[in-house]
């Protein structure tokens, strides 16, 4: 669902907004501090999305339900009931989030409230001038040899450039590592887009999954940008590799 209103006749500027995918969890709220930071530095609008997962609401329906406390370990129903109030309470901390993080900042921003499937909302919403921020985490376990669900829609079927955020590290500038034999290249409006998270381009050889993964093993900033065909070939012998790598990853069509 898409409630984006703008003035008749008015032309979207290309890369007109930033879009961040929230949920509950510190790994997206971690990705919304670097999304605002791109929104604010490129004058975009902010567009934040909740989806409630239909998914998930369906699955409460069965009488054998059942929802394990992340704290406790304990194991209680799950009922339709349950989950809408936790979706509530997860609308309110996102709400509150974004809140924070826009406080001081000159950003133009909305919040956005959606139901039905994560990817299916994400994609309808998403444009090709946009650029698209994800938390990292919770993605790599979706990374199967299928390459999954959520996580192979958004990063390989995206329209638009999609930015997968590390919350493991504190943010820090760094060069943006290009590896693609085929177009080691990018338009200087792209690596523009991008100039408020990195410093600098590092071109990297064409590497396996393995040395890749060595070579990025001690790094501490900066990011690796992919093209989604290197992507595909380097899940392919690995797929696990987007979970171990230290750095945020920004996947390019």
């Amino acid at each position: 669902m898409n409630d984006d209103t703008h003035e008749q006749g008015e032309a979207l500027p290309e890369a007109a907004r930033v879009l961040a995918l929230l949920d509950a969890s510190r790994q997206s709220l971690a990705a919304l501090s670097a999304a605002v930071d791109l929104a604010a530095s490129r004058q975009a609008e902010l567009v934040a999305l909740f989806v409630e997962d239909i998914d998930l609401l369906a699955s409460a329906g069965f009488p054998f339900s059942r929802e394990v406390g992340a704290q406790s370990g304990l194991s209680r129903p799950l009922s339709p009931e349950a989950v809408e109030a936790s979706l509530a309470r997860q609308v309110k901390r996102a709400t509150q989030a974004l809140a924070e993080a826009v406080a001081g900042r000159q950003v133009r921003h909305r919040f956005q409230v959606s139901r039905g499937r994560v990817a299916s909302e994400a994609l309808a919403l998403a444009g090709p001038g946009d650029l698209l921020v994800l938390g990292k985490a919770g993605l790599s376990g979706q990374w199967g040899v299928r390459l999954g669900s959520t996580s192979r829609a958004l990063i390989l079927e995206a329209p638009c450039t999609v930015i997968i955020w590390d919350e493991r590290l504190p943010t820090h500038r760094g060069p943006l590592r290009l590896m693609s034999p085929a177009d080691p290249e990018l338009p200087a409006a792209s690596l523009a887009a991008l100039e408020p998270l990195f410093d600098g381009v590092e071109a990297l050889p064409a590497m396996d999954a393995t040395t890749l993964e060595r070579y990025l093993a001690r790094a501490r900033s900066g990011a690796l940008l992919l093209h989604r065909p290197e992507l595909a070939r380097l899940a392919e012998q690995d797929p696990q590799l987007l979970g171990r790598i230290p750095v945020p990853i920004i996947v390019v069509p």
